[in-house]
């Protein structure tokens, strides 16, 4: 393999891992570099398909666009979507290998998805120069070392530099990477080349001191200071806003999102929240839901136990009088089946087997089935003849007459069902916003005169360059690039 590889590892979760291995791919790519980014082992709720119908995690699909290429199942050859808090379906190379596997069944499992870990790694190497990998959540869990994929086990074996960022936003910056650093094996602590830090607000001559000592004590350099980026928009692999997301229109489009305990793939409403014109609102546990134009129920892991969660918050109730006053009611996915009148699990799929009674606002029933439905799709909304893009990922397949009023018609197929008074529709078709065509006649099906939607694969991009903008301007990339030849 004739490659140069680097790892960004962070001192925590949500240390900007995701978004700097995406930043760094795009300023490689501005030099000419071809680069690819790679996560040997993810674990999200937050997902993509890829055009070769596999899976990976969706902040693999995003650093994929920032190097200029197509997803790919070996950018993430494995992926773990819990289902509960102590299981979850195993995903290696783009296909799930068990639906409900315990966490100390997995920490078991390790070595034998390690290989397949391998063989996307090699097989990348072959293609790209460069290869950027991401490790996941921190180093230093020194409880899961052992068998260790996701962050020093596979440096170590594949043998390449790592980078380790830290997040000075969070507080005790000095404390994480230090103390990261003194939990690790001394083979990893010299494979470790230097820090980055993250997320700055202040005047840089106040930290520098700090910055000095730093690099006294670990006798690692300090490759540069990140700033806070207000307002950046990354697709985020799992965590979700709370509350309103405000538009700056008074009159907008008011919003619904129920926040299910195994929600996924809400990265779908992310156009709506970034619509000048709508104001979008998550309500979470014990919250009532406040009074909206449209309510979005969204794509669930655990689509029986998040109906049944539902129910214990009361909102179905709240769900069936906002439909009596004439507002609207969307499900993607999960969501779309829970709209029906019953769900069945006979295989105990995601979780004990049986049958729980759905909303009943769509005369269909779902049974969920083990092999997984992976596809990118095209076709035209029933409701405005608008043209629209998205994914499918999901383990069910609906029956009943509220198919044959569909919500999407696609070449030799239909998808969804629409309501006869037309208040209610779903879907199984994930990023159904991101086609402007399709959002303007989603959102005028809701109420809105004119949507005007923006461009949101335009937005995207451009967080994209002003994310590699910020890096190239604060970190030392020469010496990043020579530590990757080293």
């Amino acid at each position: 393999m004739n490659n140069r590889t680097l790892m960004i590892q962070g001192t925590t979760s949500d240390a900007g891992k995701s978004a700097l291995v995406a930043a760094l791919c795009r300023v490689f790519m501005r030099r000419g570099l071809r680069v690819a980014p790679f996560k040997p082992q993810n674990m999200a709720l937050n997902s993509a398909v890829t055009p070769e119908g596999g899976e990976i995690g969706r902040a693999q699909a995003v650093q994929a666009q920032a190097a200029g290429l197509d997803p790919h199942v070996d950018m993430n050859p494995v992926l773990l979507k819990p289902n509960t808090d102590t299981g979850c379906q195993v995903i290696v190379q783009g296909h799930a290998v068990e639906n409900d596997m315990g966490a100390w069944d997995y920490h078991a499992y390790k070595s034998t998805v390690m290989p397949s870990v391998m063989v996307s790694y090699e097989r990348l190497g072959k293609e790209y120069e460069y290869i950027l990998v991401e490790g996941a959540g921190s180093p230093a869990e020194i409880n899961l070392r052992d068998g260790d994929v996701a962050n020093m086990g596979f440096a170590e074996a594949a043998d390449y530099p790592v980078l380790l960022v830290a997040d000075i936003d969070k507080g005790g910056v000095f404390a994480h990477l230090v103390g990261t650093l003194e939990l690790l094996a001394p083979s990893e602590q010299a494979r470790i080349k230097g820090f980055i830090i993250n997320r700055f607000r202040g005047n840089l001559s106040i930290l520098q001191p700090g910055l000095d000592l730093l690099e006294e004590r670990t006798g690692k350099p300090v490759l540069g200071v990140l700033p806070y980026l207000h307002n950046l928009h990354l697709e985020a692999e799992d965590a979700i806003a709370r509350g309103v997301e405000t538009a700056s229109d008074p009159g907008a489009l008011k919003v619904l999102v129920p926040v299910f305990p195994r929600i996924s793939n809400h990265t779908d409403l992310d156009p709506l929240k970034f619509h000048p014109r709508v104001e979008v609102t998550w309500v979470g546990e014990g919250q009532p839901l406040p009074p909206a134009d449209l309510v979005i129920l969204p794509g669930s892991k655990s689509v029986r136990a998040d109906l049944q969660w539902l129910r214990d918050q009361q909102w179905d109730k709240a769900i069936a009088r906002h439909l009596r006053y004439g507002g609207k009611l969307l499900g993607i996915c999960g969501g779309y089946q829970m709209l029906g009148k019953m769900l069945h699990d006979p295989d105990g799929i995601e979780g004990p087997a049986g049958s729980s009674r759905g909303l009943e606002h769509l005369v269909m029933e779902t049974t969920l089935q083990a092999e997984k439905q992976l596809h990118q799709v095209s076709g035209t909304l029933a409701i405005r003849d608008a043209p629209v893009t998205g994914y499918e990922i999901h383990m069910g397949a609906c029956k009943g007459l509220a198919l044959e009023n569909p919500l999407i018609n696609i070449s030799g197929r239909t998808d969804g069902a629409r309501s006869p008074d037309d208040q209610v529709a779903g879907t199984y078709l994930h990023g159904i916003f991101e086609s402007r065509e399709a959002c303007d006649a989603l959102l005028q099906w809701a109420g809105m005169a004119e949507a005007n939607t923006p461009d949101y694969h335009l937005l995207r991009e451009r967080e994209i360059e002003r994310l590699a903008d910020a890096v190239e301007q604060h970190l030392d990339i020469e010496r990043i690039l020579s530590i990757t030849r080293s």
